[in-house]
């Protein structure tokens, strides 16, 4: 048995918290919001102050990208964490740096440009007209909503969302990145870094960012994604592997991933994810058949490990309720606070809670966000994944809730492209 104790900014990782706790681990889960605060009551044990249980600690888990400070500062004290550094936190949140870190190992990349005011980029964009995306830096990154792929070739779209965050987001959006864009198959490859080097296999996945089927609609953390294991291809080489000593040199133990674009001229990296996948975590255990307490303590002790996975194909989707994907503390108290989680036969494998509380034996919603869980599944084929995780969304009631109802489907095609090309076998 292993004491973990579970640090959250916003409650992101009680579906661990749980699983490790399954498992028959000591777990202590503080969350740092003071809204989200009542998200897993009645799952996990608290921690009003994670500080007070730091010497009861095992294993200190962070969960997000902005914790690295203490990640590094815990470790010169001895402890076995997992979690970021410096380093890896300005890898993700500084969008300009972490391209720039990538070229300087290898990987490939698409111009960009780095803007500090809007009319500087509304500029730059009336001067060199072409499709681009525009993409938040720094804590303006967590609100996915306003990320924004340009559609049309003179870039008068880009001109126009420009000047709409110039009225509406003056305060939010300190600094923000124009990329070019590229078509091709988004994709992302990820993997779990022990400190010294990548456990394999590696998990190849693919994101449902938007909130509608079809991709229509407000961009979202993730509404969904589809996944699988591979021990090598074409795709890890291009990428993590050239990144493998600066995660050394950094000390750094945790899930690492890099969203890219792919197409038969090469693999273009988009950004880095320096901590837990959300909800790739979820699907992730779904598909992971070794301990996850085992595991972690492995990663968060520089120790090899030998990860056993799941053969196929594995998919999550989020299911979620009003506000999700916007911030609005009043309709989420007006329209989703409190609501019951029902479940039509009491079998609950591939439910991952997300702000949610047990109160009794009964599923409740908490915090603000409306993001109620994640649903998994798997299979030896994609549709076979497909048919397990709907099957079992067929057995919850949410008031209010919604799902893409579409995530997988993009697999005929992208598989079918990334085979062509040579990036996976």
């Amino acid at each position: 048995m292993t004491k973990f104790l579970c640090v959250s900014r916003k409650g992101c990782i009680g579906d661990l918290c749980l699983q490790l706790k399954k498992e028959g681990h000591e777990v202590r889960y503080h969350i740092d919001d003071k809204l989200e605060k009542d998200v897993a009551d009645g799952l996990i044990d608290k921690a009003e102050r994670w500080q007070d249980f730091k010497e009861w600690a095992d294993v200190i888990v962070f969960d997000d990208s902005d914790f690295g400070e203490l990640a590094q500062a815990l470790r010169k004290e001895g402890k076995a964490v997992i979690g970021g550094s410096p380093y890896m936190d300005r890898l993700e949140m500084d969008r300009e740096f972490g391209q720039q870190e990538m070229k300087a190992a290898g990987l490939l990349s698409l111009p960009s440009w780095n803007f500090m005011t809007f009319d500087d980029a509304i500029r730059f964009v009336r001067e060199n007209p072409q499709r681009y995306v525009v993409k938040p830096d720094g804590s303006a990154q967590s609100e996915k909503v306003l990320s924004f792929i340009g559609q049309e070739e003179d870039g008068l779209d880009i001109i126009t969302i420009l000047e709409h965050y110039k009225r509406g987001w003056p305060d939010k959006i300190k600094s923000f990145q124009i990329q070019k864009f590229v078509s091709g198959v988004e994709v992302a490859v990820g993997a779990y870094f022990n400190g010294a080097d990548f456990v394999r296999p590696v998990c190849i996945n693919f994101e449902h960012k938007r909130l509608f089927n079809g991709d229509i609609g407000p961009t979202t953390g993730e509404m969904g994604t589809s996944m699988f294991w591979c021990e090598q291809s074409k795709l890890f080489e291009e990428t993590l592997l050239k990144m493998k000593n600066r995660l050394a040199a950094a000390g750094y133990a945790g899930y690492f991933d890099i969203n890219c674009i792919v197409n038969g001229r090469g693999v273009y990296p988009l950004e880095c994810t320096s901590r837990f996948g959300i909800p790739t975590l979820s699907i992730q255990m779904e598909g992971i058949s070794s301990p996850m307490g085992e595991f972690l303590r492995a990663l968060a002790n520089r120790q090899d490990y030998s990860l056993k996975v799941k053969k196929g194909f594995q998919i999550g989707v989020v299911v979620a309720v009003p506000p999700f994907p916007f911030e609005d503390v009043k309709v989420f108290n007006k329209y989703s606070d409190g609501s019951i989680v029902i479940f039509k036969r009491p079998v609950k494998e591939g439910i991952w809670p997300g702000d949610v509380k047990a109160v009794g034996d009964v599923w409740r919603l908490c915090g603000t966000s409306g993001y109620v869980m994640v649903v998994t599944g798997s299979g030896p084929t994609m549709e076979d994944a497909r048919k397990e995780v709907y099957g079992r969304l067929k057995n919850i009631i949410v008031p209010n809730m919604f799902y893409r109802t579409d995530i997988g489907e993009r697999w005929n095609r992208d598989g079918d492209l990334l085979h062509t090309w040579g990036y996976i076998n």
